[in-house]
């Protein structure tokens, strides 16, 4: 997979007006099943209503470009790159792209999908309605934008936690 980054501080003010214009349009469809809103890591995909296991989510959209050029727009600071093979790369920077709010989780509940020379995502479990669709991102991304501040998905926040916790009563019973 490729490099996929959506975070609050990729966002510049008219980008966040966009998203307010498009979540009002998507508001009147009711063939959507998700949304976009707010995620502890910035803006996410969110169920609107149930959305089965093993059914369509989206598509992720744009300009199919080399993985050579993605490369470039990306040590340029570009984001949203999503390699479908060794030679094809999609540039998902277009904000008709929904697929890319979906953020990156570790235990996720979909998952991208190669067809036809494209990238859909559908669900690995019954996503409940307002709960964040999220996808693994690979190793790649965890390697490359992760591992300063490390993973903030649900499943790693809560074993950080939980870690917190442990480390703390085992300082109190030490005491």
């Amino acid at each position: 997979m490729g490099l996929v980054s959506v975070t609050a501080s990729n966002l510049d003010q008219s980008v966040a007006g966009d998203i307010v214009e498009i979540c009002g349009y998507w508001r009147t469809m009711s063939s959507r099943s998700f949304r976009v809103g707010r995620s502890v890591t910035g803006l996410g995909l969110f169920a609107i209503k149930a959305i089965k296991r093993g059914a369509y989510i989206t598509t992720y959209r744009g300009r199919r470009i080399t993985t050579q050029e993605a490369d470039r727009r990306a040590a340029r600071g570009a984001s949203y790159m999503f390699e479908v093979n060794k030679r094809w790369s999609i540039d998902g920077s277009s904000r008709w792209n929904v697929a890319r709010y979906i953020n990156h989780a570790c235990r996720p509940n979909a998952k991208p999908v190669g067809r036809k020379g494209g990238i859909v995502i559908v669900a690995l479990r019954q996503i409940e309605p307002g709960e964040e669709i999220t996808y693994d991102y690979g190793r790649e991304y965890l390697k490359c934008f992760l591992d300063n501040g490390g993973c903030r998905c649900a499943a790693c926040r809560k074993r950080q936690a939980f870690q917190r916790r442990r480390t703390r009563a085992s300082d109190q019973r030490t005491k």
